[in-house]
């Protein structure tokens, strides 16, 4: 990492901080402050990005307009004026009783005034945002089952699959560790990657292009599950700082949740934005679901009832879902060959045309315009 002596680049001129392999190119700095210099190439480090420095003001225009992010110190604003206007631009200011702060922030264009070290971590998430090429988050779907064996991993499954097949970016993510693991309903148990296990320690925030990377790939989409091993417990931490990195690079993120909404369940939960509780059509399953849907509903306004045919009670899905004041995201039919399917390892909702694939294409595209349950 460049040091603010001789290993400095001349007065307007750039170079880059640092050259860490696994680093991702970050903002453009511009400072003279040996000690915010420090500062802000520690930060960088703990964000993952890859900074351009420049010891001087005012930078080159051609790394003035293609950062991804800049950030200049309080002791250059002066000598930015005459920069063209460009947007996430933060001005990182030395002294809070300093007025004349804000108009040096509006003559630079500065969207923000940052004073560290108390807005460390809101400018480390800015810096990562930025290296990571952050866009609108991914539509976060969590499947529950409203009594054992309800079929929320297979649903779960076919969601992300179907999303994958259409071209979406998909993550799949297990929550359950007694579900026996999503992998093998992908086929891919013996797939190399990280799991649960590996990351159950993961605190603060996690690069999200790097997390992807880690993951095994299958059938076009990542899967987070679970190792053969003993372990039972997410941390709430770990499922706050996976979930979130995950949902950073945009797409389709999906996950199978268990019954019992423990502390880690409730953290996805709180980061989801819908909620599909899987209701067999029996009277003994609709019994059991109420107790889910009403744990579930502490963490998520909106959860839609899926009721899974054949119903021997004669109850159809809009009636049960009434029962249970849920909307109905829709019905599901069995599915023709998938025993037999999982058993050659094609996993559920490979099938387009079945009646998994249907639900799911048409609950995505539903839910992804943001109007209304899918039918």
């Amino acid at each position: 990492m460049a040091g603010t002596s001789s290993a400095e680049p001349p007065t307007g001129e750039a170079g880059p901080a640092s050259r860490v392999e696994g680093l991702t190119p970050g903002p453009l700095l511009v400072t003279e402050n040996e000690r915010l210099i420090e500062q802000l190439l520690r930060i960088c480090a703990a964000a993952g990005a890859e900074p351009e420095l420049v010891c001087g003001a005012p930078p080159p225009r051609q790394l003035w307009e293609s950062a991804p992010l800049v950030v200049v110190g309080d002791d250059v604003a002066d000598r930015m004026a005459g920069l063209s206007r460009r947007s996430d631009v933060l001005l990182v200011g030395d002294d809070l009783d300093d007025v004349d702060v804000w108009r040096r922030a509006v003559v630079i264009g500065a969207r923000q005034v940052v004073f560290l070290p108390d807005a460390e971590s809101w400018l480390l998430d800015r810096i990562a945002d930025a290296a990571e090429g952050v866009g609108v988050q991914a539509l976060t779907v969590a499947v529950l089952g409203g009594r054992g064996g309800a079929g929320a991993s297979t649903l779960a499954c076919a969601l992300a699959v179907t999303a994958a097949r259409e071209g979406m970016r998909a993550v799949l993510i297990d929550g359950d560790p007694l579900g026996g693991g999503l992998d093998v309903l992908l086929g891919g148990e013996a797939a190399a990657g990280l799991r649960w296990p590996d990351l159950a320690g993961s605190r603060g925030r996690v690069n999200a292009v790097e997390l992807e990377r880690s993951l095994p790939r299958l059938h076009a989409l990542s899967a987070l599950s679970w190792d053969r091993g003993d372990a039972l417990t997410i941390p709430p931490e770990a499922m706050r700082t996976v979930l979130g990195a995950a949902r950073r690079r945009g797409g389709v993120v999906v996950l199978d949740l268990p019954r019992r909404i423990d502390d880690s369940a409730g953290e996805a939960l709180d980061q989801s934005d819908l909620g599909l509780l899987v209701i067999p059509a029996e009277l003994r399953a609709m019994a059991a679901s109420g107790r889910v849907a009403a744990a579930a509903r502490m963490r998520l306004t909106d959860l839609r009832a899926v009721v899974r045919g054949p119903a021997p009670s004669g109850m159809d899905g809009a009636e049960i879902a009434r029962g249970l004041r849920l909307p109905l995201a829709g019905e599901l039919a069995a599915e023709p060959g998938l025993v037999a399917d999982l058993e050659r390892g094609r996993p559920p909702g490979l099938r387009a045309r079945g009646p998994l694939g249907r639900f799911c294409s048409a609950f995505l595209t539903e839910a992804l315009a943001g109007s209304g349950s899918a039918a």
